[in-house]
């Protein structure tokens, strides 16, 4: 299998780590020498006589080579004996894009894993993405060099350590946020793995405090952001009353629902830039305690945490006019679909005119309706809010193919049959189906070639000779409509 390869270092190329016996220590070793935070999330080194393992831009001494061994994945070097590094912390390294069919189902599986947390079935997996189990099981350890279920363990514990690192919850909230069904689960598989005391990662002074009214996190991303630039386009498309975003203050903030084991749970999340640390400052709502994880990997997604800018950049050449621009996702496949149909034959801001009233007629607790919400609406209510009667049919039908389960339009579906589902959906054609594989199914090589904006500014008349002009761009055409979108 033909992987995509590391940026250069020193002259040489390392490969993306696949599996482990394709990763080549000599140069893995130079990357961790380097330092450079490009590699952050490709590979993790584990050192045999402390037993422990890191990422390759760890600030501790630098170990021998002859002492170290590498691996694909944190799963990998847990399931080989060795417990994570308290300095560099493996549970916040960045994670990539996948670009290659196999290696993109193996993405998907692993966000499956993550999101379905002690629940996971690789049968119910694989049926889902359209594989045999045996396949899916082969694909999935040649990516990450380990199986599925020690995949799943692995990020339960890191996820649990996260939680004891960073904000104050208890103890039983940890674990049961972490995914693991007791407290005394949690506890032994913890000493077993990591030979500590789930107690002694708290910080100093933390135990008996009450939990704070915000949980705070950093989510680190390999430089550079372009976080301006980020807010700008949030800041264009705004629904008032769900989102607000302060350009000065450089701040993102909304309202956010997430059903959670029957139960809908409401709360705030404030984002801002700490370039200092190169991570996005987070802090969600209490309130959100049990759903944290789920949250903090969906801003991963909304602002492309897990780019790596320097692929972009030499795929575009010099089309890209700025290398830190990322490519804004959705906090839900439904309100990005819902955009893209607002948006359809109307400006940016009536589009997010017409969402705003949407959401406050039919949202609750200010956050954005969610499926189940729109599905049993008249055409005549959604008409009130300003649509034409064809587009609020289109809305309710999209509303009720992804309350009845389907259609989804999460990152880890299948791509084809996302767009497949999309399509079928009367009002929704290929620009719609393009924008939404763009900003909520994470497809770096979506092209809404039909685009009046991009036709206007590229001075081409149609979507085929927008789609000629692109094709030099792959696979990362949809990076190059988002520089086309942001600059003159």
């Amino acid at each position: 299998m033909d992987m995509p390869i590391l940026p250069a270092l020193g002259g040489h190329s390392v490969r993306r780590p696949a599996p482990a016996a394709s990763l080549d220590p000599g140069l893995c070793y130079k990357a961790m020498q380097a330092r450079d935070g490009r590699f952050d999330g490709r590979f993790f080194v584990a050192v045999r006589t402390t037993r422990i393992y890191c990422r390759p831009v760890c600030r501790v001494k630098l170990p021998r080579a002859a002492n170290c061994t590498f691996y694909p994945s944190a799963a990998a070097a847990e399931h080989a004996g060795f417990r994570p590094c308290l300095r560099c912390r493996p549970e916040l390294a960045p994670g990539h894009f996948a670009l290659d069919a196999a290696s993109r189902l193996a993405q998907q599986m692993a966000m499956m894993i993550e999101h379905g947390g002690a629940q996971v079935s690789l049968e119910a997996v694989a049926r889902r993405l359209g594989v045999t189990a045996r396949h899916a099981r082969r694909l999935f350890q040649d990516s990450f060099g380990v199986t599925p279920v020690q995949y799943a363990q692995t990020c339960r514990l890191l996820a649990a350590k996260r939680l004891l690192t960073d904000p104050r919850l208890p103890m039983s909230e940890v674990a049961h946020a972490a995914g693991f069904g007791s407290l005394r689960r949690f506890n032994d598989l913890f000493l077993q793995r990591y030979r500590l005391q789930p107690g002694a990662l708290r910080k100093a002074g933390q135990d008996g405090v009450s939990p704070a009214a915000w949980l705070e996190f950093r989510l680190p991303y390999r430089r550079p952001l372009d976080w301006d630039a980020m807010l700008a386009f949030f800041a264009l498309r705004q629904i008032d009353g769900v989102e607000q975003v302060d350009l000065a203050a450089r701040r993102y903030q909304r309202n956010l629902a997430w059903l959670h084991e029957g139960q809908r749970r409401v709360g705030q999340v404030v984002a801002s830039d700490d370039a200092a640390h190169e991570a996005l400052a987070v802090s969600l709502s209490q309130s959100l305690a049990p759903v944290c994880l789920a949250v903090l990997q969906r801003l991963r997604i909304v602002f492309d945490l897990d780019l790596e800018p320097q692929r972009v950049q030499d795929a575009l050449g010099p089309f890209c006019r700025a290398p830190g621009l990322r490519l804004p996702g959705g906090f839900s496949g439904f309100e990005i679909a819902v955009r893209a149909v607002l948006g359809q034959q109307v400006s940016v801001r009536g589009a997010h005119t017409l969402a705003a009233r949407l959401a406050a007629r039919f949202g609750r607790d200010g956050c954005f309706p969610s499926p189940a919400e729109l599905a049993d609406r008249s055409v005549q209510e959604l008409a009130a809010c300003g649509l034409i009667r064809q587009r609020a049919q289109c809305l309710i039908d999209l509303a009720q193919a992804m309350a009845s389960g389907r259609l989804s339009l999460e990152p880890e579906d299948p791509l084809a049959e996302s767009l497949q589902g999309l399509r079928s959906i009367r009002g929704i054609g290929d620009w719609t189906a393009q924008y939404v594989a763009m900003r909520a199914l994470r497809w770096p090589d979506a092209l809404p070639a039909d685009d009046l904006v991009l036709k206007k500014k590229l001075a081409l008349k149609t979507a085929r000779q927008v789609s000629e002009r692109f094709e030099a761009y792959r696979p990362w055409r949809a990076y190059a409509v988002i520089h086309c979108w942001s600059h003159p």
